[in-house]
C-alpha cells in the first residue's frame, strides 16, 4: 500500500508542478514580423521578431534559432537536419496562441503531406528521434517595438515587458 502510495504521488508531481495555470488562449492576428539573420555563421543565431494582436493587447515576441550558413544569409542549413530551428511561419492570418508573462505558443503549421514508403519511414524515425516532431513553437516575450517597420500598432505598444 505504502509504495502504491509513493508511485503514485511520483507520477503526479510532474504534471502538478510543470502545469501552465496562467496560460491564456486567445485568437491572434499576426501583424508584423521582423528578423536579425546571422550571415556567414557557424551555428550562431538568428532572431525572429512576431507582433501579434490577440483582443485589445499587442504581443510581442521572438524565436531564437541556431543557424549554419555561409555567403547566403537566407539559408539555414541546420534546418534538413533538425527541423524544429527552422523559423516559425503563420499558417494564415488568425492563429490559435497562448501566453503568460514570459512567453507565447504557436502552432508550427503541418506542412508536410503524407508520405509512403520506406525512405520515408526513415524520415519519420529520424524526426521522431530528433524530437523534431513538436509541433508547438516557444517565443519568449520581448519588449522591443521599434523593430516593425509595418505596422504602428506594434511600434506603440506598451514597451513594459512582463515579468
Amino acid at each position: 500500500m505504502r509504495i502504491s502510495v509513493c508511485a503514485a504521488g511520483l507520477l503526479a508531481a510532474p504534471a502538478t508542478f510543470g502545469a501552465a495555470a496562467d496560460r491564456q488562449q486567445a485568437e491572434a492576428r499576426l501583424l508584423d514580423q521582423a528578423a536579425f539573420l546571422c550571415s556567414n555563421c557557424f551555428f550562431g543565431p538568428s532572431t525572429y521578431y512576431y507582433c501579434f494582436e490577440a483582443g485589445s493587447q499587442i504581443l510581442i515576441g521572438y524565436q531564437r534559432t541556431p543557424v549554419l550558413n555561409y555567403q547566403d544569409k537566407s539559408k539555414n542549413y541546420l534546418t534538413s537536419v533538425h527541423g524544429s530551428w527552422a523559423a516559425w511561419t503563420a499558417p494564415g492570418q488568425t492563429i490559435p496562441i497562448s501566453f503568460d508573462s514570459k512567453h507565447i505558443w504557436v502552432r508550427r503549421p503541418d506542412s508536410e503531406a503524407a508520405n509512403h514508403g520506406f525512405a520515408a519511414d526513415l524520415k519519420a524515425a529520424g524526426k521522431w528521434l530528433s524530437r523534431d516532431n513538436s509541433k508547438e513553437v516557444r517565443l519568449t516575450r520581448s519588449s522591443k517595438r521599434d523593430i516593425f517597420t509595418n505596422e504602428p500598432r506594434c511600434r506603440q505598444a506598451d514597451g513594459t515587458k512582463a515579468q
